[in-house]
């Protein structure tokens, strides 16, 4: 029986394995909890020229990888019926 006074330590959970996507439809399987990731090295053939790519001010272009299945977060703005003029 355990003692009274010992208390129980929580583990840390670890990150769930999670399928990211590249808008090149790549794929890569890592451990994370992240919303999306960047993916900095760029290194395939296509990559500088890729629509994907985003080209920040002031930082290095990224690709972004997002969870197999999750809508891009600007989806949603395409559904906009937006008035002309």
């Amino acid at each position: 029986m355990r003692n009274k006074l010992e208390q129980k330590t929580k583990t840390p959970s670890s990150s769930a394995t999670i399928t990211y996507q590249a808008g090149c439809k790549r794929v890569w399987t890592l451990p994370s909890s992240e919303p999306d990731l960047a993916y900095t090295l760029l290194e395939f053939p296509e990559c500088p020229e890729c629509p994907h790519r985003v080209e920040p001010d002031g930082g290095p272009s990224f690709c972004t990888l997002r969870p197999v299945g999750t809508k891009n977060p600007f989806a949603n703005l395409l559904e906009l019926d937006l008035p002309d003029g």
